[in-house]
């Protein structure tokens, strides 16, 4: 089993799991990983924690690997079924949290930064090698990386491909949270119950504002948050405004 799944009401936990290859990705990783996000889906996971087996959470592709031939549409494929982890991500109804250590490199920082929150070891690595070694990259990084470290950032991020420390990558935006060397997991499972444990409409819907917020204008923004209003208040969740800024007495 190259991806391992655990759950744990109400948390299902998924990991890549070759060790040996520091998680590097090939197609099998991917099915895998795209069957354990459909598996907790199926559970009904509120929320799901990703992390990696052995030294690191992934290095990438497995450029080891025989290289793939095929046809265009092969390769396209191929390519698109990568990008299907991402829009699994995305579109999971509840939040998904990567928990970090050594390194995220190419398609596992892409899987990362899928996730709503990251949360990294202080030895965690991230980067992306894709143009250095005659790749491109993939996961929808090209729009979600200029929108958590800017446009000028990511461009230095993606032409000269230079590795970036776990402190870094917390100062630029890269990632949300830093725990302590092995405390990864740990940390990112602590967020996971705390995120459980919102209600579940509200969570969904504004994971999904801010999703529609990248491509939209700021019109269509305000139309979507009275959408989502009319759907939180007739959900039954929310609290009275006595019991929300109650002081107690």
């Amino acid at each position: 089993m190259v991806v391992d799944y655990e759950y744990e009401d109400p948390i299902a936990r998924i990991w890549l799991n070759r060790p040996g290859r520091l998680n590097a990705v090939v197609p099998a990783l991917v099915d895998g990983l795209l069957a354990a996000l459909h598996r907790a889906e199926v559970d009904g996971a509120r929320t799901v924690l990703l992390a990696g087996r052995g030294r690191a959470f992934c290095s990438g592709h497995d450029l080891k690997e025989p290289p793939e031939g095929g046809d265009l549409p092969q390769v396209r494929a191929r390519v698109d079924r990568i990008q299907e982890v991402t829009r699994r991500i995305r579109g999971y109804p509840g939040a998904v949290l990567a928990a970090v250590h050594g390194y995220a490199l190419g398609a596992g920082c892409e899987f990362a930064l899928a996730c709503d929150v990251v949360v990294a070891s202080e030895d965690a690595e991230f980067g992306f090698p894709e143009v250095g070694v005659g790749l491109s990259v993939t996961g929808g990084v090209s729009r979600l990386l200029p929108h958590l470290v800017g446009l000028a950032k990511a461009r230095e991020l993606l032409l000269f491909g230079e590795r970036v420390s776990a402190a870094e990558a917390l100062r630029i935006g890269l990632v949300g949270k830093l725990a302590p060397a092995g405390g990864h997991e740990q940390v990112a499972g602590e967020l996971a119950a705390a995120l459980a444990g919102r209600p579940p409409v509200a969570l969904q819907l504004a994971r999904r504002a801010l999703d529609l917020g990248l491509d939209g204008t700021l019109a269509q923004a305000l139309t979507v948050e009275v959408d989502h209003a009319l759907l939180t208040t007739h959900s039954g969740e929310h609290a009275s405004p006595r019991a929300e800024f109650s002081d107690g007495r």
